[in-house]
């Protein structure tokens, strides 16, 4: 069988049972054993059987050899050999811990114009290009806006201050003077530019009567004092007794 029809069946086995990160390695410059190698992923054992299963099946049905399979029994690893093909089944730990790919994989195999989506090479391709920000394609056309021109200002000389406008001369014949308030009509009892004398209160009167009293008494007891004769003290000096 042609090499190429028969990877695009293991692809397409592998595709039926949702195999995950396939992927195909050109080997005749490493061996002559076989020509391709492909390594493929599984979720569990059951899986990984079901894999393996469905790659003989289709090969045989296309009238393929199948050479032989091993790891059935444990599901972790099963090899199927299809003679000019290797197809490695895999679990996730199984296959990050030997890293087939790091052995086999100098030249990978793209599978035509109609990649699969399952492949790596057919994951990048079925995702959108980016285009980068900076180039004129990836940047999007703005709609025409209107363009309002706007007069030129002339710039002002250094030192130069805008004058300010003179105010509007008062129509003095306009103003309505307000009317003075007429003075308040003075009392004709009290003459004017005399003093008036205020009365004192009883109270003030009293009291001031009242220190006049007292010190009229005071100063005749001083009066007294001094017209009375001065009294002589004459002390008598007792003898001193005898010795």
């Amino acid at each position: 069988m042609d090499i190429k029809k028969l990877q695009t069946l293991v692809v397409d086995a592998l595709e039926d049972v949702k195999g995950q990160e396939i992927a195909l390695f050109d080997t005749t410059h490493l061996t002559s054993l076989f020509d391709r190698i492909a390594i493929v992923s599984g979720t569990s054992n059951r899986q990984t059987k079901a894999l393996a299963a469905s790659v003989r099946d289709k090969v045989k049905a296309a009238g393929g050899d199948v050479i032989g399979m091993e790891g059935e029994d444990t599901g972790e690893w099963v090899l199927v050999d299809l003679g000019d093909m290797i197809v490695h089944i895999m679990q996730a730990p199984i296959r990050a811990y030997y890293r087939l790919e790091e052995i086999w994989g100098d030249k990978p195999v793209k599978l035509g114009a109609a990649k699969r989506k399952s492949t790596t090479e057919g994951a990048e391709a079925a995702a959108p290009k980016k285009v980068s920000g900076h180039l004129a394609a990836g940047k999007k056309e703005k709609a025409a806006e209107p363009v309002i021109e706007k007069k030129a200002v002339p710039a002002r000389k250094p030192g130069v201050t805008k004058a300010k406008p003179k105010a509007a001369p008062v129509d003095t014949d306009a103003v309505v003077k307000k009317p003075r308030k007429k003075a308040e009509p003075i009392d004709p009892s009290i003459p004017e530019g005399k003093k008036v004398k205020v009365g004192a209160t009883k109270s003030l009167t009293a009291s001031t009567k009242a220190n006049r009293e007292e010190k009229a008494k005071v100063a005749s007891k001083l009066k007294a004092a001094a017209e009375a004769p001065a009294k002589t003290v004459i002390k008598r000096l007792k003898k001193a007794a005898a010795e």
